[in-house]
C-alpha cells in the first residue's frame, strides 16, 4: 500500500488531516520503517540461495548521458504517445538507485517511488519496462536485492525498508505467532488483526517469519521470463532457480488452506469491497491462480535449463490446481471466478482479480470466452478508460477510481491483456492496451504526467493517485506503446523479432534492444498502397524479422548493416 494510501484510509476512518497531529499512526509505522537495523539481526542467514552476496559499486545511470541511447520510438500519428514515453524514461531516472550502505541489498535497483520502501509486485512489473533498456539502466538485477532478503524457509517479505534492507517491520511476525494479518481486513483500521484458521490441513508445524500482509502475488518468476524473452539471459534463470523454488514450497507451506486453494488478505487489494470475505483464511482467485501460474513457469524454467523431472512436478502442480479451482472458485450462472470465505462460500463481488485464470492458463477455452464477454460488457468491465479493478454494476464501485474500487492500474491491465493472448484474443488484448494508452496519454496533456492510477469513467487520473509514477504505469507509455502500437514483439531465445505493421503511417523504433542486439528498424508507407511499407533495417548483429501487415506475412533474415526491403 502506498503512503498516500494509508493516509487517505486513516483519514476517512478516523475523520481527520493525516498531515498533523491526527497522523500518529502512520508517523509511528513510517518511523518504525526508518529505524535502523541490522540486516538479519535475529542470526538467520538471509539471502542463502541466491549466488549474489555482496554489491559492487558503480555509476549510476544519469538521464542526461544515457536518454541518447534507450530506444526512440517512431509512430507518426500520436506524437502525444512519443512524448508521454519519454517523460516515463525521465521520471524513472529519478526512481534508479544504489544499495545503501549496510543495507545488504546486492544491485542496483529502480524503485516503486511510494515511500521509502521498496515493493515485491511493483518491481517486478516496473522490470517489463526497464527490460528494452537492458543493460544501460537497473532493471532485472532489482529482484535481486528481494532474493538476497529470502528467509530460510523461502519466505520473501513484499516490502523491504530502502535504506536499511529490512523488511517492513509491520509485516515481521515478530511475536512468532502462527499465521496472522496484522492489518486484518481494512487497511483503514489496522488495529483489528485477525488468526488464519486453516481449515482441512493441520497448521504448519514452524511458524512464519512474516505476516499474511507480507505474502502475495509471487509474480518474480513471469517478471524473470519476461525478461528472458528479451533479452535472452540464460544464465540468469540458473541463479534464480533455487531462491525461486524455495519461495514456492513457502508459500505452499504457508498460503495453502485445506480445500487446497491460496490465502491472502487486503493485501491483494489495498481497499476492495472483496476483503471483507476473504477474512481469516478466505482463498482468493488472484492468488491462486498465480501460484499456478509460478508452477507452470517454474516447470518452463526448468525445461529450459533441462530439468525434466522438475518440470513435471511443477506442471502437475499446475494442473491440479488448476482444476481446484475451476471446481469451486468458477461460478456457471454468472460465468465468472470468485474468490471464496473460509467457509467455502463463493464471496459475491465481481473484480480484475477473476482474470488472473486466463494468465495461469487455468480457463478453458469457453471459460476465456465468457471472460473476454465480460471485458466487452460496458456494465461491468468495459469502461471509457480500461480496465476498472471492480465492476462498475457493484456496489461501491467509484466512477473517479476509489484506488482498488474501480481505478485502472496498468499492471493489472497488463496481466488481462497477456492472459488474453494465452486465448488467441490478441485483438481485444490490442484494443485494451491502446485505451488504455491513448486514455493515459489525453491525461498526460493535461497533466504533464504519469498516474499511479487513472478513473475509469472519465478522461483524468485515478482518486486518490501518486503523481510522478514511473512506478509501475511506465508499463503503458513504454511497453505497450513499443509492443501494441508499434507493435515489436521480441523472443531473445529463438532470436527473432515480430513486427505487426499497422497500415498507412510511419513507424518504428530507433535503438530497439534485445538478444545483445542494437537495432534501428522504419517501416515507411508506400504511397498508393493499402498494407504496403518500405522497411529500412540498420543492425549490429543476425537475427530473423518477421513481418505482418493485414494478411501479408514475411520473415527477413537480417544480417549486420543496413538492408531495405518492401513488404
Amino acid at each position: 500500500m502506498t503512503e498516500l494510501a494509508r493516509r487517505e484510509f486513516l483519514r476517512r476512518a478516523i475523520g481527520v488531516s493525516l498531515l498533523g497531529a491526527g497522523d500518529g499512526y502512520v508517523t509511528h509505522a513510517i518511523a518504525q520503517a526508518k529505524a535502523p537495523r541490522t540486516p538479519g539481526e535475529s542470526g538467520e542467514v538471509l539471502g542463502k540461495y541466491y549466488f549474489k552476496k555482496s554489491y559492487s559499486p558503480a555509476p549510476l545511470p544519469q538521464w542526461q548521458t544515457i536518454h541518447g541511447q534507450l530506444p526512440a520510438p517512431i509512430y507518426d500519428s500520436r506524437p502525444d504517445w512519443i512524448s508521454m514515453y519519454w517523460k516515463s524514461w525521465e521520471i524513472a531516472f529519478h526512481n534508479f538507485y544504489e544499495p545503501a550502505p549496510g543495507s545488504g541489498f546486492v544491485s542496483q535497483f529502480i524503485d516503486a517511488a511510494f515511500n521509502a520502501n521498496i515493493f515485491l509486485w511493483d518491481s517486478c512489473f516496473m522490470t517489463m519496462f526497464c527490460n528494452y533498456a537492458h543493460p544501460l539502466v537497473p532493471g532485472i538485477g532489482t529482484l535481486d536485492n528481494f532474493y538476497a532478503k529470502q528467509h530460510e524457509d523461502g519466505e520473501i517479505c513484499r516490502e523491504i525498508v530502502r535504506h536499511t534492507g529490512v523488511d517492513f517491520p509491520q509485516w515481521v511476525n515478530r511475536e512468532n505467532r502462527p499465521l496472522f494479518s496484522r492489518w486484518g481486513k481494512e487497511p483503514s483500521n489496522p488495529n483489528v488483526p485477525y488468526d488464519v484458521v486453516y481449515r482441512g490441513r493441520p497448521a504448519p508445524k514452524q511458524n512464519p517469519k512474516l505476516t499474511l500482509d507480507a505474502l502475495n502475488h509471487p509474480i518474480l518468476a513471469w517478471a524473470e521470463l519476461e525478461s528472458y524473452r528479451i533479452t535472452g539471459d540464460k544464465a540468469r534463470l540458473g541463479h534464480v532457480w533455487e531462491p525461486l523454488v524455495h519461495y514456492y514450497a513457502a508459500l505452499q507451506e504457508y498460503l495453502r488452506q485445506g480445500n487446497g486453494l491460496y490465502m491472502t488478505d487486503w493485501a491483494s487489494m489495498d481497499n476492495s469491497t472483496r476483503n471483507v470475505y476473504l477474512d481469516r483464511g478466505g482463498t482468493g482467485i488472484d492468488i491462486s491462480a498465480e501460484m499456478v501460474l509460478f508452477a507452470r513457469q517454474m516447470a518452463e524454467i526448468a525445461r529450459i535449463q533441462g530439468k525434466a523431472a522438475d518440470a513435471s512436478r511443477f506442471a502437475s502442480d499446475a494442473d491440479e490446481l488448476s482444476a481446484i479451482i475451476n471446481q469451486s472458485m468458477w461460478d456457471s450462472r454468472q460465468s465468472f471466478y470468485f474468490d471464496l470465505t473460509l467457509d467455502g462460500k463463493r464471496a459475491p463481488v465481481k473484480t480484475i482479480a477473476a482474470f488472473w485464470p486466463l494468465l495461469a492458463k487455468v480457463a478453458s477455452r469457453e471459460q476465456a470466452e465468457a471472460l473476454a464477454t465480460q471485458l466487452e460488457n460496458p456494465g461491468t468491465f468495459k469502461r471509457l478508460h480500461r480496465v476498472p479493478t471492480l465492476a462498475a454494476d457493484e456496489p461501491g464501485y467509484d466512477p473517479a477510481g476509489g484506488y482498488w474500487r474501480g481505478a485502472v492500474w496498468a499492471p493489472a491491465d497488463t496481466m488481462v491483456i497477456r492472459g488474453l493472448e494465452n486465448y488467441g484474443h490478441d485483438a481485444l488484448a490490442r484494443e485494451i492496451a491502446l485505451n488504455h494508452l491513448n486514455m493515459a496519454a489525453q491525461v498526460f496533456e493535461k497533466t504533464g504526467t504519469i498516474w499511479e492510477n487513472y478513473a475509469p469513467d472519465r478522461v483524468v487520473q485515478g482518486k486518490p493517485a501518486k503523481a510522478n509514477f514511473a512506478g509501475w504505469s511506465a508499463i503503458g507509455p513504454i511497453v505497450y506503446l513499443l509492443e501494441y502500437a508499434i507493435g515489436l514483439r521480441a523472443n531473445a531465445p529463438a532470436n527473432s523479432l515480430a513486427w505487426n505493421l499497422t497500415p498507412g503511417i510511419r513507424q518504428g523504433c530507433d535503438r530497439f534492444r534485445f538478444n545483445d542486439h542494437v537495432a534501428s528498424l522504419q517501416a515507411k508507407p508506400i504511397v498508393g498502397t493499402e498494407n504496403a511499407f518500405q522497411i529500412e533495417v540498420d543492425s549490429d548483429g543476425e537475427f530473423k524479422l518477421e513481418l505482418s501487415s493485414g494478411r501479408t506475412r514475411k520473415t527477413i533474415d537480417i544480417k549486420p548493416g543496413q538492408q531495405k526491403v518492401q513488404v
